[in-house]
């Protein structure tokens, strides 16, 4: 007769499970179909105003007509997309970067950081490749990482500090 009661506790685990919400970093598209953001739309096709300024074709070059969606951004917001394929630091911004470098810069910090956070992963998720459920991965593994934005403002807030963006302290 415990035959039925385990068969009910499974199933409402499973039941619960599924409900579960997993964010914005599982990004894997459940269906067969066509993934729609993967459609870039192009500019409209125009003729150039001569011929003989187009660029030598080169395989897998870029088309006139190819979004480039960074230049755009910079254009829409005031900017320069020439600036973007300058290469080093503009004169306008020599003293932001003067400034961000004064206590010196490490070299290949990014790829130090890479190997770091790869050992890191490797050590934590040991036994995340074992799964009976769809899970979010990001969240487990740096779960000891993270901060709770309400404690760290009530913190703050203890000290004296101003938390002008936050909402206003309840009473």
């Amino acid at each position: 007769m415990r035959v039925p009661h385990i068969a009910i506790i499974i199933l409402g685990s499973l039941a619960l499970a599924g409900c579960s919400n997993t964010g914005l970093r599982d990004l894997r598209s459940n269906s067969g179909g066509p993934d729609e953001f993967l459609v870039q739309p192009v500019k409209p096709l125009s003729a150039p105003d001569s011929y003989s300024a187009l660029p030598t074709p080169m395989p897998g070059g870029a088309n006139l007509v190819d979004p480039q969606p960074r230049a755009d951004a910079v254009v829409a917001l005031g900017g320069r997309a020439s600036a973007l394929s300058s290469q080093g630091v503009p004169a306008s911004d020599a003293a932001l970067v003067g400034q961000t470098g004064r206590y010196g810069v490490q070299s290949g910090i990014r790829a130090s950081l890479a190997e770091e956070d790869e050992a890191f992963r490797r050590r934590r998720g040991r036994l995340t490749q074992f799964q009976l459920f769809r899970t979010d991965r990001y969240n487990q593994v740096y779960r000891r990482q993270s901060l709770d934005p309400f404690d760290e403002t009530d913190r703050f807030r203890r000290t004296g500090a101003q938390t002008s963006t936050s909402p206003p302290q309840e009473n």
